[in-house]
Formats: structure tokens, sequence, C-alpha cells
């Protein structure tokens, strides 16, 4: 009998295609359905947001930072507004704070229902992700009822928020927080101890305390490995400290325990919200009281001209940031987006750069899936929740 002798084929996944979110491509060496080798490839969404920013005043940079990581918007601008006011040397009043955790909050759960139903839908499951967008629409409308706008409501602000919260705001979002737990049950009857989708997820795309930790994977890739660090916790801001909640952790490192620490972490995610619903007013300060960077109201000290000619000031000219650099970070939906900035005491930045989860994620990719299935690619990817807006900034 001749000796059989067998070649790897090298093909291109993405980034045409819909488990590559859109813009990702992967170079893999096949050996038959095994992947021998693989190589993450960026760059085909760059949209040069960070040197853009240098162009414009401070405040008109937040449209733009909610446009990286678009499933973590305000996530993005709570960043990027808190490194500002630290510069500025100013403090947010309580029931600010207790507004953007529950803004914060909502749109982690908001990202993990676009995350679970996306990632459901490409290893098989289509009705998950109907079920989740259902979810989603309502935290949407909220984004609406307080900005007009759905995915970028630029909501949160440099000195504070956009506006008061507007009537109805309570009940509407206590009535999304009662329906939510009876949801996430729903979601596990399907997926949870379903054995498709056990076999596509147990055991798959694992990495270990030690590799999360050398690759820089924090946020739920790094606690399903075992990572127990949330920036919540370890730096908390906007008052999470006084905040009872727990940081979900998991043991084996794989898709399957990505996917439950998502999970818990949305149930956290409510348990945190109805906290910070009861603290706050349904009228009241929404944002510092600072004439520099918020146009002061009429009846305060402040002749009516005076009143104009600052509001003037400050939405035709910006504001002045000192000179001086400041890193913030948070806990984003994909771990911790920090933002860093450099002013060089101008209206403008001189430079914005955020840390982007989702970059360190890519980079990782290839521990993941080496060795593994080509099936099994699409199950990694999906777990490992990436946002190509984050990646090419």
């Amino acid at each position: 009998m001749p000796e059989l002798r067998t070649e790897t084929m090298t093909i291109n996944m993405g980034p045409q295609h819909p488990s590559t979110h859109g813009v990702l491509r992967l170079v893999l060496e096949l050996d038959g359905e095994t992947v021998v080798s693989s190589e993450p490839t960026i760059g085909y969404l760059h949209t040069g947001i960070e040197k853009t920013a240098e162009q414009k005043r401070w405040q008109q940079v937040i449209p733009l930072v909610e446009r990286m990581d678009y499933l973590g918007a305000q996530s993005n601008s709570l960043a990027f507004s808190l490194s500002v006011e630290r510069l500025l040397g100013i403090a947010m009043p309580e029931r600010v704070q207790a507004i953007r955790v529950l803004i914060a909050e909502l749109q982690r759960i908001n990202s993990h229902l676009v995350w679970l139903g996306t990632h459901a839908l490409e290893v098989g499951a289509v009705s998950v992700m109907l079920y989740c967008f259902r979810e989603r629409e309502l935290i949407l409308n909220i984004n609406e009822m307080l900005a007009g706008f759905r995915m970028f409501p630029s909501y949160i602000r440099v000195g504070g928020l956009r506006e008061d919260l507007p009537a109805g705001f309570h009940e509407t979002v206590k009535e999304l927080l009662d329906r939510l737990p009876g949801k996430l049950n729903e979601y596990e009857r399907l997926l949870t101890r379903n054995q498709i989708y056990l076999k596509r997820t147990r055991g798959v795309g694992v990495m270990s305390k030690e590799d999360c930790i050398g690759f820089g994977l924090v946020g739920p890739i790094g606690r399903a490995s075992g990572v127990n660090y949330d920036v919540r916790k370890a730096f908390p801001y906007c008052g999470y400290d006084t905040y009872d909640f727990e940081v979900p952790i998991g043991v084996k490192g794989d898709v399957y325990d990505r996917y439950l620490v998502r999970i818990e972490e949305m149930r956290q995610s409510i348990r945190i919200c109805r906290q910070a619903l009861e603290r706050i007013t349904p009228t009241g300060v929404f944002a510092v009281d600072d004439p520099r960077i918020v146009p002061p109201p009429k009846d305060k000290v402040y002749t009516e001209m005076e009143a104009l000619i600052q509001h003037f000031l400050i939405y035709s000219q910006g504001f002045v940031v000192p000179a001086g650099e400041a890193y913030v970070p948070v806990e984003g939906p994909r771990g911790e987006h920090g933002c860093y900035i450099v002013s060089d005491g101008t209206n403008r930045p001189w430079r914005v750069k955020m840390r982007p989860p989702s970059l360190l994620a890519c980079q990782a990719l290839s521990k993941m899936i080496d060795g593994a299935l080509i099936a099994d690619v699409v199950a990694v990817i999906g777990s490992i929740d990436v946002v190509m807006g984050d990646v090419d900034r």
C-alpha cells in the first residue's frame, strides 16, 4: 500500500461572514476539520474616532465614543465623562450618580441580550434570538424616552446628564425590572440543560486563569476562568461600593461557563438597578452646580443677560479643561473599558485613547481555537462577545 500523504489547507473565514461579526478576518490552516493554526486579522472597520475626537470640543466627543463599542454606548460615554470630570476636579451629586449607575446597568443587560441572542443563533438556537430581542426592545424604549434616541442617546454628559428624567420613567423601568427575571428563566429553560447546546459549548474554547491574566482578558471572559476582577469592586466609581451585588465567577473557562457568567451578570444588574431606582427621586438635580461646565439657570444669582451669555459661551466655544492627564476605567459589558485623556488646557482634548476589551479578546482567539474543530470556531467567537467597532477605533 502506498503511504497516504495529506496537506493542510489555508482558508479565510471572514471578513464577510456573519459569525465573525462582519469585519473580523481569521486566516485558518485546516487539516480536514481540525484547525492547525489561526491568525486573527483586524483593521477592516477602522473609523479613526480617537483621532477625530482631537478636533472636537470636550462635550462633542460624547457621540463619537458611544459609536466605538456600540453595544456598550453609555458605558463609553460614562468612562469619558468620568475622566474629564477628574481633570476638572468636580464630583457628581448623588442623584446623578444613581441615574448613571441605573443607565450603565441597563446598558449591560441590553448588551448581554444581544450577545445571548446572536450567540445562540450561531450555534443553531434560533428561537433564543427572537426572545432576547423582544426584551432588548424594551430597554431601547427607555433610551428613547430619555433622549429620543434608541442606541446612542448621549444622555450622560460631562458634568452630569443631558436633562432631567422624563415623566413616567420610574414606572417604565420598574415594569421592565419586574419582567426580566422570568424571561431570564425562560432563556435558561431553552439552553442551560439543552443537550445540543451543551455538546457545542462544554470543553470548547478553554482559557485557563493564568492565560486570561497573561492576555489581559477581564470581564465575563476572565471571570469565567476564575479571575475575580470587576472594576466596580476593585476601583468603585459612581458609588458602586454602596450597592449590594455579587460578581459571578466560573471555573472551567469554556464557552459554557462564559454563558453562565453572563446570565448571572444580568441577574446582578437587575439587583443593582432596583437599588439605584429606589435612590432616584422623580425630579431633582441632574447636573453639577458649576457654571464653567453647565449653563446656570436664569433665576440663580445671574441676571438674565449674564445667563444668556454663559449659555452662548458654553454651547459655542465649549469649556476649558485644565492641562493634565487622567485614566478612569469602568466595568463595561465586555470588561474593563477605560478612557485615557490628555488635556493641553484648551477646549479640545489633545489625546483620547480607549482601553478596548474586544481588542484584547481578539488577540486570544488563536489560543482558544487552535486544535479545535472548525465548527467550534463559530461558538468561540460568539462566546468572547467582540464588538469590532471597539477594535477598529
